[in-house]
């Protein structure tokens, strides 16, 4: 498949429906290095016919540049708000699994949170994170706050 080449000016705010397909072809591009439709559709448990139908949105947009039946290729807009999505999503993951959250709920609160994080209060969270993680004392104790 050709490298993405498409000059377009991508719109200035992304929905969640966009984010979280742009986040999906980010994490199945890393994984596989390559994103197909059927995959984002599998992925997000919805019809290949409404993948498409997003995709091409955001082709328009110039997120990413598809090819029927070949796949689909992040432009540097989409890469960019793919890793930040995705990076929400492992901060706020890892997070909330340290305190023994079950998996459910922290994927459903991750769901929700990860597109209304600003990046100040990311930035908190993550530093927050990072000293739970080298503390495991503090993060003992906290829990313990829980019960």
């Amino acid at each position: 498949m050709p490298a993405a080449t498409k000059v377009r000016s991508p719109a200035v705010t992304q929905t969640r429906a966009a984010e979280d397909y742009l986040e999906q072809i980010h994490n199945l591009i890393e994984a596989k290095g390559y994103a197909r439709v059927v995959d984002i559709a599998q992925n997000l448990s919805i019809s290949q016919a409404s993948v498409t139908n997003m995709i091409q949105k955001l082709d328009a947009e110039g997120y990413l540049v598809y090819e029927r039946y070949r796949g689909v290729i992040l432009t540097e807009s989409g890469r960019r708000v793919g890793k930040a999505i995705a990076k929400r999503h492992d901060i706020l993951t890892r997070l909330l699994t340290s305190f023994g959250i079950d998996k459910d709920t922290v994927h459903k609160d991750v769901e929700g949170m990860e597109h209304h994080i600003s990046k100040s209060t990311l930035k908190v969270l993550t530093l927050i994170l990072e000293e739970l993680e080298g503390n495991a004392e503090l993060l003992k104790r906290l829990k313990k706050k829980m019960e």
